[in-house]
């Protein structure tokens, strides 16, 4: 648990635990602390930013590069971080020199926090590439909120390791 006023949360548990806890902590002002066993519950503007950062991965995983990069703002980059690299890329960049190989990417805990017309999703993720184990990491995406175009994702930067660094999914392999 993070400790930094919500906790992380698994989607799988936030299907379970409901909004009442959200709701009432919204209606008190209060920010809402779970015991380590419990998940927090997140609000509707929370969810509308993981569903962008989910359709993120899941664009990823369907190597749907148009997708991915229809979720950016205009001027939205992404940064890739690995021990001694570090790389920049824009939306023209990855529609014209995508990825290849047959990807897996799955996010796991999100820590999402929302301000206002900002929001970050800080998702913990494992990767497979051509059905093989390859990292993991966490990706941070920073975000605004674009009026009629909902959230839209800002910047995207990710870290690239190998356990124990990071952790693989807890759901295990694929």
């Amino acid at each position: 648990m993070s400790g930094r006023g919500r906790t992380s949360i698994r989607l799988d548990l936030f299907a379970r635990a409901g909004l009442a806890g959200a709701a009432f902590a919204a209606i008190a002002g209060c920010t809402v602390e779970a015991a380590p066993d419990q998940p927090v519950a997140l609000d509707a503007e929370e969810l509308a930013v993981l569903a962008v950062a989910d359709a993120a991965l899941e664009a990823i995983t369907a190597e749907d590069w148009v997708a991915f990069t229809d979720l950016f703002l205009d001027d939205g980059i992404t940064v890739s971080t690995e021990p001694g690299a570090i790389g920049f890329r824009d939306r023209t960049s990855w529609l014209e020199n995508p990825p290849t190989g047959d990807i897996v990417e799955r996010g796991f805990d999100p820590d999402v926090r929302v301000s206002g017309t900002i929001a970050s999703v800080w998702y913990p993720y494992d990767l497979y590439l051509n059905g093989e184990w390859s990292h993991c990491g966490v990706d941070i995406f920073s975000m605004a909120y674009s009026g009629d175009a909902g959230w839209r994702i800002a910047s995207l930067a990710w870290s690239r390791e190998q356990p124990p660094a990071c952790l693989r999914h807890p759901d295990g392999p694929p």
